[in-house]
């Protein structure tokens, strides 16, 4: 464990963040999502450019299009949206998602997990107005509510 302050709560950032993507890796892996179908159901979800894809997951044109073949296959997708179906297992997965990450937060109150949030926004912030985190991002994270924040 780190020593400096700043160095801890980075730490324990970066543990809060592995657990919630291992518990995203077994959601997606329940449903039948493989990695790399991953990525394109969920820039189609969300609407973040195949280009962000391209170069933080080293995605072909050729690999991009075999994995929405797929994904339609599967009814996901329906041209190049999510279908309705696509859409409920989008829910189902973030939900399972969000009760695998909570465990982490067990011991805290709902007023603590409140007040953790509260005192680490403007971090977050300040980071995102930065530009040290990209919006349009590969991690699944939607930031620009921390650009319309004073």
């Amino acid at each position: 464990m780190p020593q400096e302050p700043v160095a801890q709560l980075w730490h324990a950032a970066t543990l809060l963040r592995e657990h919630r993507g291992d518990g995203h890796v077994a959601a997606l892996v329940a449903a039948g999502i493989t990695g790399r179908e991953s990525h394109v159901f969920h820039a189609t979800a969300t609407g973040i450019p195949r280009d962000v894809y391209t170069s933080a997951r080293d995605f072909d044109e050729a690999e991009w299009t075999s994995r929405v073949d797929t994904l339609k296959e599967k009814g996901l997708l329906e041209d190049d949206q999510l279908s309705r179906r696509g859409h409920r297992l989008k829910a189902r997965i973030e939900e399972r998602t969000d009760q695998l990450a909570a465990t982490a937060y067990a011991s805290l109150t709902t007023g603590e997990t409140a007040e953790l949030a509260r005192l680490l926004r403007p971090l977050t912030d300040a980071v995102v107005r930065a530009g040290d985190i990209p919006l349009d991002n590969a991690m699944g994270l939607d930031l620009r509510e921390s650009l319309d924040r004073p």
